[in-house]
């Protein structure tokens, strides 16, 4: 738990200081390439750390909170640039305020397009080093009575679109299946059949499709069961619901309720089902291959909606499944220097307008709040995707770095747009903005900005009770 922890904690560190540095250096570079004075480089807020004055005169700041950080300009507080200006007369040459207008647009808009280029970056290392490797989209299980039975997909069926967007690996199903969240209407799934060659159209109906779910879970809620592992634990809690019944590491789940159990995924839905009602369950012991009856009683667990399933504090065991798969299943796209940009730039887009709808979706009441993250659960998502591997942990770096360059650009006084939306306002009225109402929509922006604060740390804490 304490080394977990620690995992945690470092991964957070290391993954906001990534992107903060980044951001921040953003407009640092092109400051500089514009001629302004920058006084002080910040990485991080509280008492500094480490301080240092380099040859440009600049202090560079170092502070142990790494959830944000600043570059502060000369005249950047100033918003006159006229003879009433506080800035020197000699250096009102190297003032922010002083700056044609399209240069300060460029200075402040430098911080998230680092995110992008960052992102943009990080994608192109992942498909040079890595390549896309994946599995193909054809459907392991259909839970009977779902709506994906209902709208009749079988076990076996290869998914080629959806809603008309070509799906070659199971990442790209779900991406636009997420695309569809909270909205009503009918979701249109392109497959092959098993054993034919043609595709069908399959139509599910959608009715403000999962605007409640905390945890969206598209896949799920249809009933598509990608693909599943063998049922074998591997971590048993102490004192949980598996424990207590005597079950162990190295179980292989055979029957529940004289039901058989195919796959590790039927065995959690059978879990979830039963908060608090005994379960029979047949088990295959490591050793020996000898079998135990066993009476499972899962524990009880509220979600964050309200609903309640049943939970047993055991862990499935690591499978390769990947490797584990028929030749015909397993999908790998190599690229070189050069031919891994373009899907570098599209990646990078893609995210971005799914991050943006899914914005707007908030706003608009289609999906949950709930779906806001704070520090803890980045903490406790970098962390495992580290321990998953550099591949894993790169991807979701340059997801957050997508996540906040999008931020940023909102027309939100405080942030990066708020300031792009005056300069935009300025280039139309030939003025800047009042200062009266710069200054209304500082306050503005700070409710918003420390509401969306609170409410994201309260969703957190929300998941760990």
């Amino acid at each position: 738990m304490l080394q977990t922890l620690v995992v945690n904690i470092l991964a957070l560190i290391v993954t906001l200081g990534v992107l903060v540095t980044v951001h921040e250096f953003g407009h640092f570079w092109v400051a500089r390439r514009c001629g302004v004075k920058v006084l002080r480089f910040s990485i991080g807020f509280g008492k500094a750390v480490k301080t240092w004055v380099g040859k440009d005169g600049c202090e560079y700041v170092i502070a142990p909170i790494p959830l944000g950080g600043y570059v502060k300009m000369l005249g950047q507080e100033d918003t006159r640039a006229d003879a009433g200006s506080s800035v020197p007369v000699d250096e009102r040459h190297m003032a922010f305020n002083f700056k044609p207008l399209w240069q300060r647009f460029a200075i402040v808009a430098a911080g998230p397009m680092a995110n992008f280029l960052l992102a943009i970056l990080v994608f192109w290392l992942i498909n040079v080093a890595y390549g896309q490797r994946g599995i193909a989209p054809v459907i392991g299980s259909i839970l009977p009575d779902s709506p994906a039975w209902q709208a009749g997909l079988r076990a076996g069926d290869e998914i080629v679109s959806v809603d008309g967007n070509d799906t070659t690996l199971w990442q790209h199903v779900t991406m636009a299946m997420l695309d569809r969240l909270g909205e009503t209407g009918s979701l249109q799934i392109t497959a092959i059949p098993q054993d034919q060659i043609d595709p069908r159209d399959f139509f599910i109906p959608l009715n403000s499709w999962q605007s409640s779910s905390a945890e969206p879970d598209p896949m799920g809620s249809l009933g598509i069961v990608q693909f599943d592992i063998p049922p074998i634990l591997d971590t048993i809690v102490p004192d949980g619901a598996a424990q207590r019944a005597g079950l162990m590491t190295g179980d292989r789940i055979v029957s529940a309720n004289g039901e058989p159990v195919s796959g590790w995924v039927q065995w959690v839905n059978i879990v979830r089902a039963s908060p608090e009602l005994p379960l029979e369950v047949v088990v295959e012991r490591a050793a020996g291959a000898e079998r135990a009856a066993l009476i499972l009683t899962p524990a009880a667990s509220q979600a964050a909606d309200g609903s309640v399933t049943g939970v047993i504090g055991a862990s499935v065991a690591p499978y390769d499944l990947y490797a584990s798969l028929p030749a015909d299943q397993r999908r790998e796209v190599t690229y070189n220097p050069i031919t891994a940009v373009v899907p570098a730039l599209q990646e990078t887009w893609d995210k971005s307008v799914f991050v943006l709808e899914s914005i707007k979706k908030m706003v608009i009441g289609l999906i949950s709040v709930k779906n806001i993250n704070g520090p803890i659960t980045i903490a406790q998502v970098a962390g495992e995707t580290a321990s998953y591997g550099l591949e894993v942990y790169l991807g979701f770096l340059a997801i957050l770095s997508i996540s906040l360059g999008v931020m940023n650009l909102l027309p939100i006084p405080v942030l990066d747009g708020g300031h792009l939306l005056y300069y935009t306002v300025e280039a139309i009225i030939r003025r800047p903005v009042p200062e009266r109402i710069q200054a209304m929509g500082l306050q503005l922006g700070l409710l918003i900005i420390g509401g969306i604060m609170m409410l994201a740390i309260y969703n957190d804490v929300s998941r760990l009770l």
